[in-house]
């Protein structure tokens, strides 16, 4: 990778993590409020489901700055291993770069790490015999 990629990808990350500091983290409120009125607990599920989703979201934007802390990091410490697998050492394509410079894994390494998609397959009837 040239230098020149390099330090476009380093503007881009300092970019990434620019707008992802400045969204505030999403407020979880309280599972349960005092004093409810007779109809409110049909708003209890609800207000579970958006706590659930308001803390995957806060733990995913958590996780995407570290990955962008430590390709930063990467980047300023040991430029040349910028943009090599962590697993195998192989390049990562520069596609997979642009969108996601903050990737780890090259798509090999990282299909191998996810697991096949979509779950465990269909089982057939003769499977339990």
């Amino acid at each position: 990778m040239t230098s020149a990629k390099r330090k476009q990808l380093g503007t881009l990350l300092k970019a990434l993590r620019a707008r992802l500091s400045g969204k505030a983290f999403r407020k979880i409120e309280p599972n349960r409020a005092h004093g409810l009125e007779a109809g409110d607990e049909d708003l209890q599920p609800l207000n579970e489901m958006l706590q659930a989703i308001a803390s995957n979201r806060n733990r995913n934007a958590g996780d995407i700055l570290a990955r962008i802390d430590r390709a930063l990091a990467k980047l300023e410490e040991d430029p040349g291993s910028f943009g090599l697998c962590d697993e195998c050492g192989e390049e990562i394509a520069l596609p997979r770069l642009e969108r996601m410079p903050y990737a780890e894994l090259c798509v090999e390494c990282q299909g191998e790490k996810d697991g096949p998609r979509g779950g465990p397959t269909r089982r057939k009837v003769t499977d339990f015999r």
